[in-house]
C-alpha cells in the first residue's frame, strides 16, 4: 500500500516536473539575489524518503555537470520500487534537474537535463542515501537501455516519459513546492526563448 501510495503521489509530480530537453540553453547568469545559492540545502539535508534522497543526489551529483545557476529544482517520477533488500533498495524513475538564476520575480533557466534510470538505495540511521545510479544512455543505444534497464515498468516509463504536457504541469507543482518552502520572492519561471510561465 505505502508502494502504491508513494507510485501515485510520484506520478503526478512526474508527470509535470520536466519538459521534453535533454539540456537547456545557457543564459547569462544574474546574481543580485546572493541568497538563493544557499536555498536548496534546507529542503535537501533531510533525506528521510527516496524522494528527498534521490533530489540530494540530482543536485549534488549531477547538476553540478551543467551550467550552473543559483538554485537546482530537481523533478522526480518514481516508476516503481523494490523495497525486498534494505541494503539495495531499489527505484526506478524520469528524473531531471534545472539549474536557474533568480531575476526579479522570475526564475530563469540556466541548464538542465534528464537522467531517467534506477537509483539504488539504503538507509543510513534515519535518513536514505543512493549508493548507485544505473542511468539510461543518450544516442543510438537510448531505447534498447531503457528497456534493459526498466523491465516489465518500461511501458510505464516510457507512457510518463512521453507526455510533454503532463511532464511540465508536474515542473511547474515542483518548481512552487520549492519557492514556498525556500522562501524565494518569485512568481514565474521562464526556459530561453519562451515566455515566463505563472506559477
Amino acid at each position: 500500500m505505502k508502494a502504491m501510495k508513494l507510485w501515485m503521489a510520484t506520478i503526478a509530480l512526474v508527470l509535470s516536473g520536466m519538459v521534453a530537453i535533454t539540456s537547456c540553453n545557457s543564459q547569462k547568469a544574474d546574481t543580485d539575489d546572493a541568497s538563493a545559492m544557499d536555498t536548496i540545502a534546507p529542503i535537501l539535508e533531510q533525506d528521510t524518503t527516496y524522494e528527498q534522497a534521490i533530489n540530494r543526489y540530482l543536485v549534488d551529483s549531477i547538476a553540478n555537470n551543467y551550467s550552473p545557476g543559483q538554485v537546482s529544482i530537481p523533478s522526480v517520477v518514481i516508476i516503481g520500487v523494490d523495497e525486498s533488500n534494505a541494503e539495495d533498495i531499489l527505484a526506478w524513475g524520469d528524473y531531471w534537474v534545472f539549474n536557474y538564476n533568480v531575476s526579479g520575480d522570475t526564475l530563469k533557466t540556466q541548464s538542465g537535463g534528464n537522467h531517467p534510470g534506477l537509483m539504488h538505495l539504503k538507509k543510513v540511521g534515519n535518513e536514505f542515501e543512493v549508493t548507485r545510479f544505473e542511468r539510461v544512455v543518450d544516442g543510438a543505444g537510448n531505447e534498447a537501455s531503457a528497456k534493459k534497464i526498466f523491465g516489465d515498468r518500461y511501458e510505464k516509463f516510457h507512457a510518463v516519459n512521453s507526455d510533454s504536457d503532463a511532464k511540465e504541469e508536474a515542473r511547474k507543482e515542483d518548481i512552487a513546492t520549492y519557492v514556498k518552502e525556500s522562501g524565494l520572492k518569485v512568481t514565474m519561471y521562464q526556459d530561453f526563448g519562451w515566455a515566463p510561465i505563472k506559477l
